[in-house]
């Protein structure tokens, strides 16, 4: 058995990129772990959703725990940092944020899971985060420090390929209509960055049920949920990413667990 380590900035991020590597390896027997950062209270959230007296933190716990169930993860640790907010935003200038943590000491914190866990692979984020969100950015340094003092051997930075996003876009001009699609100059990574293409589309069902588990962001997961298995399976029926410290030219189809 391999222990999978996936770290996260938000509950609802281990879906995106990571759910359904997690479930697959949960389905080969490998131990799956969720460490994630925050606590997601500044995520938006439909009016009414919360019950009276329910902090949106206290929810977004209780869907995590849900999703990662759907997931196979054996156990999820929060590390209980503040939410640091978009880019830009004032919450970004709160000192207990995220993204304004010590990275020495936030990594600590991760690395002594990952000594605890014996983790073979531990997956974070590319350097901009994916799309350059703070808390996003700073899992990448956290992650890729934390793997350091801990001798992970495994590091993947989960990401999204950009020329995969723009080949669907350009084949699919209905859907910058109906959302906004993200800048592709600073999205993800271009394919020729990208060293692993997981294929995951036998396990997209139970990705979009740990899709709906996030009910307080259906607002990230709407314009997906509504798609038609192919359209999903377009988007989401692979995962990619880059594998620091990897040989040139290297094209692997799983993660090695």
């Amino acid at each position: 058995m391999s222990v999978l380590v996936c770290f996260h900035a938000h509950p609802d991020d281990e879906v995106f990129t990571t759910g359904g590597v997690m479930r697959q390896a949960a389905d080969a027997g490998h131990r799956v772990v969720v460490v994630t950062a925050t606590d997601g209270a500044l995520g938006e959230v439909p009016d009414g959703i919360l019950s009276e007296g329910e902090s949106l933190a206290e929810r977004r716990r209780r869907e995590l725990e849900h999703s990662t169930t759907l997931l196979g993860a054996a156990r999820v640790v929060m590390l209980h940092y503040a939410d640091s907010g978009m880019a830009g935003t004032p919450e970004n200038d709160n000192p207990a944020a995220f993204c304004n943590a010590d990275v020495e000491e936030a990594a600590a914190r991760l690395a002594a899971v990952l000594v605890e866990e014996a983790a073979d692979v531990v997956t974070i984020y590319d350097p901009n985060g994916g799309y350059g969100h703070p808390d996003h950015v700073q899992v990448h340094h956290v992650g890729v420090r934390a793997a350091e003092m801990s001798g992970v051997p495994h590091v993947y930075e989960a990401a999204v390929s950009r020329d995969h996003i723009r080949g669907l876009l350009a084949a699919n001009p209905q859907w910058s209509e109906d959302a906004q699609p993200p800048d592709l100059d600073s999205f993800g990574l271009p394919e020729s960055e990208i060293t692993t293409v997981v294929d995951v589309s036998g396990v997209l069902e139970v990705k979009r049920a740990a899709m709906h588990a996030h009910a307080t962001q259906i607002g990230d997961f709407g314009p997906f949920l509504a798609m038609p298995d192919e359209q999903l399976r377009a988007v989401f029926g692979q995962e990619w990413f880059r594998r620091r410290g990897a040989p040139d030219g290297l094209a692997e189809s799983s993660l090695p667990l």
